[in-house]
């Protein structure tokens, strides 16, 4: 599938507002270049694998969005439309250069532009190594995680991902079935039955979850029947409880916001074995007390607090 990219070169105090004007003609989801560190809210709302920024702000921005190229689109008289409304914009507010060019794309770029910024690193004692590479240090002896997150899903390398796994690792017995809310591209399921985990199950809403993990399982000799995933909200969703079982599971992991782990705790105590270990993570470290309340609040046993940058895991236990 061919898209028209349309890109804006502005300044980083412009993109808001312009952002907005380009909403009201129809152009949304805009994909932000700029030079700017993620502040801790906006890495609280996307714990997603970020490229790194390495240079100094220099004000520029650049705005992309994307239209699928078909008959029915003029795109030329879309980029006329934005240009009148950067027009308008420019009246009252300094937008910089507020020049615009026009690009075509394919997804095959999207898949693989970010791929660049990934490459095999350690978890402790665990490489973690994308399809595309090949091995670096010939002598490593610990285990291997092969994966290919797609374009959906993190690599492992963030800190709330490495957190989960450093629990799951610890509390994995060769008789443990675990189960992974939000489970993504599988990582955390596999790494479990790596490290001896009996079964897993995950679930998650992005249907793209089915396809990632399972490549990946592919990727590290690891069968479909050892981790099945289903797409729903284990939340509020009774046939996704159903099929999950209840009072099943030894271990249950859930990388997630914190406002998520709030209504989602008392629902997943019911899937849980009594004596079963919750691992959660994705807390942002100024949100802990809030969590330590809500395990609290559902009668949970609070067993440790792991950080890990600003970032903070809660392993508890439900009572025996």
């Amino acid at each position: 599938m061919k898209w028209n990219k349309i890109t804006i070169k502005t300044i980083t105090e412009a993109e808001d507002i312009i952002i907005c004007y380009m909403e009201d003609i129809g152009l949304e989801g805009a994909q932000i270049e700029d030079k700017i560190p993620l502040t801790p809210l906006e890495k609280e709302q996307m714990f997603v694998d970020i490229p790194p920024i390495t240079e100094e702000d220099d004000g520029i921005a650049y705005l992309n969005f994307f239209v699928e190229e078909d008959e029915n689109t003029d795109i030329n008289e879309i980029v006329a439309n934005v240009k009148e409304e950067l027009k308008a914009i420019a009246e009252f507010t300094d937008i910089g250069e507020g020049t615009v060019m026009l690009s075509q794309t394919e997804d095959i770029d999207w898949i693989n532009n970010w791929k660049k910024y990934f490459h095999q690193f350690y978890i402790d004692d665990l490489l973690v190594i994308p399809s595309w590479e090949e091995i670096e240090n010939p002598d490593h002896k610990g285990k291997i995680l092969h994966i290919d997150p797609g374009t959906a899903f993190g690599t492992g390398a963030h800190e709330t991902t490495q957190l989960c796994i450093r629990q799951i690792k610890k509390y994995v017995t060769p008789d443990t079935e675990i189960l992974d809310v939000g489970c993504g591209s599988g990582i955390l399921g596999i790494v479990a039955l790596m490290y001896g985990a009996k079964h897993a199950k995950g679930t998650d809403l992005d249907p793209c979850a089915i396809d990632a993990s399972n490549e990946n399982l592919e990727n590290n000799g690891i069968s479909k029947d050892d981790f099945e995933i289903i797409i729903g909200n284990i939340i509020d969703d009774k046939s996704v409880q159903d099929w999950a079982g209840y009072e099943k599971y030894d271990i249950v992991a859930a990388n997630i916001l914190h406002n998520v782990l709030d209504i989602l705790t008392p629902v997943i105590k019911n899937q849980l074995k009594p004596g079963g270990i919750y691992i959660t993570s994705g807390i942002i470290d100024e949100k802990e007390e809030f969590m330590l309340d809500v395990m609290k609040r559902e009668g949970m046993e609070v067993l440790e607090v792991t950080r890990q940058g600003e970032w903070v895991s809660i392993t508890a236990r439900k009572p025996a």
